[in-house]
């Protein structure tokens, strides 16, 4: 009995040319089970003509105009952010292989490739579904993507002084900080910029966020945990007259006074796990919880 045909959507890292050859093992996996492969364009480029690689007659596509049965990453974490809230409004299940170093999204090891392509055609997978929050900005046009898996950030400015960030929870006046910036989590990134600042770890299935201050001016300010159906409303002051705002990373110059307005995103990011594989034992690895150190 044939394989049933599956198309899968790839991205990738562009400044991994030393995985040439691990790219190329996983596509070959992929073809060999008659996969129809279909590249993020930047990504196929890179494959093309900096690696020289022949990938055949497959199929491009820009932005968000892919369609799939999966998605594949393989790089980091980075790799793996970029393409999640480009698959998320599609519903299209992500697996992220690991060719870059820590790994807590992109959690398949290229060795074990095979093993969980081949988990994907026999059908023995579970869809985690992740929340994803986005940001809106008022009078002010989002010329980027403005959902996140991990985190967004309300930020200072290089060499700029402290900001203040008066926010609102539900219409309801909650704090003014004095501080570097200000961190809302998703509990998929609580293990991310939020956790290096004192945040709480959030297991992903919990329906809450985390409001994170970065270096605050008063030391009883701490993280609060929310509701995930909260409207969290923020408006920032700056000596500089701007701050930053980082959509998992990503960074858009804002002007002092906008109203800056974070919530959950109308849709999930659709992750695709091995039964094996779960929350804690990974948290476990990736914390090096129990590791003794003095060895």
């Amino acid at each position: 009995m044939s394989e049933r045909k599956l198309k899968f959507a790839i991205f990738g890292n562009e400044y991994q040319p030393e995985k040439s050859t691990v790219f190329q093992h996983i596509i070959g996996i992929l073809k060999a089970h008659g996969a129809e492969l279909v590249y993020d364009r930047c990504f196929y480029d890179f494959l093309t003509k900096d690696l020289s690689l022949k990938l055949g007659p497959d199929d491009v596509f820009d932005e968000d105009d892919m369609d799939a049965d999966f998605a594949v990453t393989m790089g980091g974490d980075g790799t793996f952010l970029k393409a999640a809230t480009r698959v998320g409004p599609k519903k299209i299940p992500l697996m992220g292989i690991n060719t870059g170093r820590l790994g807590f999204l992109a959690d398949i090891l290229p060795g074990e490739a095979a093993e969980a392509i081949d988990a994907v055609y026999n059908g023995d997978y579970i869809i985690e579904e992740h929340t994803s929050i986005e940001i809106q900005c008022e009078g002010e046009e989002m010329d980027i993507n403005p959902y996140a898996l991990n985190d967004i950030a309300l930020l200072k400015r290089d060499h700029a002084s402290m900001i203040t960030i008066r926010t609102s929870v539900n219409g309801e006046y909650l704090v003014t900080y004095q501080a570097d910036g200000l961190i809302v989590s998703t509990p998929t990134g609580s293990t991310a910029y939020s956790l290096s600042n004192g945040g709480p770890i959030m297991i992903p299935s919990t329906n809450i966020l985390c409001i994170t201050p970065v270096a605050p001016h008063s030391l009883n300010i701490r993280p609060i945990v929310i509701n995930d159906d909260s409207v969290i409303t923020f408006t920032v002051e700056s000596r500089s007259h701007s701050f930053l705002a980082a959509i998992d990373g990503r960074s858009k110059k804002l002007k002092e006074g906008t109203t800056v307005s974070v919530r959950k995103a109308p849709f999930t990011i659709s992750f695709v796990k091995r039964p094996a594989k779960r929350y804690f034992s990974t948290l476990r690895e990736k914390m090096m919880w129990g590791v003794d150190t003095r060895q």
